[in-house]
């Protein structure tokens, strides 16, 4: 074992002790734990660095205890730890699962317990949660990043950052100039982290995936913020996963009739609505960025349809037809016959 398990395994034995008994004789601590007197007054010092309640009674008897409030389990968190409590906690106070003031407690009870270092650090990650039923692979974010990214949000300062593309950057070609933002919220969606911001070259909004994020120090001066198109950022980032610039609502929508009960249909439907028609068919109105990709997406139901409408609709499932009938013909004269 080494010192610094010996000594994180002796902490944690120490809290264990004080929360037993309301008061405990030094002796009877070191006794207990094996160590000398003089051991238990420097680990007692430790976890008050830490943000313990822990009081001592003078004299030759004098012992130890946690103040009144302060009996929770052991806690030690490092930073990273403390950057995926604040994380968890706050997304399951936005999760509606029922679970939401719950969350907000214990986050608040968690709080109160640590040292002002790491009491800093979770006060300065905000974000919003946007609900989504997809997800999508994402580059890890280091949590430092998403402390930067939101402790800029929350002072109100002009960020800069680099931002790398999906392409790798040609040796010999200059890198681009940092980004200069006013940074407005850290949002997480689709399975992935990103800023919402105004982007002060191009006086517009735009949303930066934070894995791509490498911020700048320091920070430019203070703005006044700006209101998020359509008041919500919730709903402002919905429109803008799904094409639109400001309404949250797909661009494309379209009905058909599909030869499946609604009962197969309904779990593959996403945000779509389903009718029952009976007899095996249902109706099916959903939506996406593109007539293209609304074909081609309903297609995966492998059944017979008809379409309601709109013409566009019917358009785009005319061109599939044709570029699919194009690929399998040229699969076909490239195949060898056996």
């Amino acid at each position: 074992m080494t010192p610094t398990t010996t000594t994180t395994s002796r902490l944690l034995a120490l809290l264990s002790l004080l929360q037993t008994r309301r008061d405990w004789p030094g002796q009877l601590l070191a006794d207990r734990l094996g160590i000398s007197h003089r051991t238990v007054r420097r680990d007692v010092d430790r976890l008050r660095e830490m943000g313990y309640r822990i009081q001592a009674a003078k004299g030759p008897d004098g012992g130890y205890h946690l103040e009144a409030g302060s009996e929770l389990p052991p806690l030690l968190f490092d930073d990273d730890q403390v950057v995926a409590l604040a994380v968890g906690l706050q997304a399951a106070a936005e999760a509606g699962a029922g679970v939401e003031e719950a969350a907000v407690r214990a986050l608040t009870t968690v709080r109160q317990v640590l040292p002002s270092r790491l009491r800093h650090r979770l006060d300065a990650l905000r974000f919003t949660a946007v609900p989504s039923g997809a997800h999508a692979s994402a580059g890890p974010v280091a949590p430092e990043v998403l402390v930067e990214l939101s402790a800029a949000v929350r002072a109100r300062e002009v960020l800069r950052f680099d931002y790398s593309s999906r392409q790798p950057r040609v040796a010999d070609v200059e890198p681009p100039p940092p980004r200069r933002v006013e940074p407005h919220h850290v949002v997480t969606s689709h399975g992935r982290w990103y800023l919402v911001a105004w982007d002060l070259e191009h006086d517009d909004w735009r949303i930066f995936r934070a894995d791509r994020i490498s911020p700048r120090t320091p920070t430019g001066p203070r703005f006044t913020p700006r209101e998020v198109p359509g008041g919500s950022v919730r709903e402002f980032v919905s429109a803008r996963f799904k094409g639109s610039d400001q309404i949250n609502a797909w661009p494309c929508i379209g009905k058909v009739i599909i030869d499946l009960p609604a009962d197969a249909v309904l779990p593959f439907a996403g945000d779509g609505m389903v009718e029952d028609l009976g007899s095996d068919r249902c109706g099916l109105e959903a939506g996406s960025w593109s007539w293209l990709s609304l074909a081609a997406s309903l297609g995966r139901f492998d059944a017979a349809i008809e379409v309601v409408g709109p013409p566009e609709l019917t358009a785009a499932f005319g061109r599939l037809a044709t570029r699919y009938a194009a690929t399998a013909s040229s699969a076909g004269r490239g195949s060898v016959a056996r």
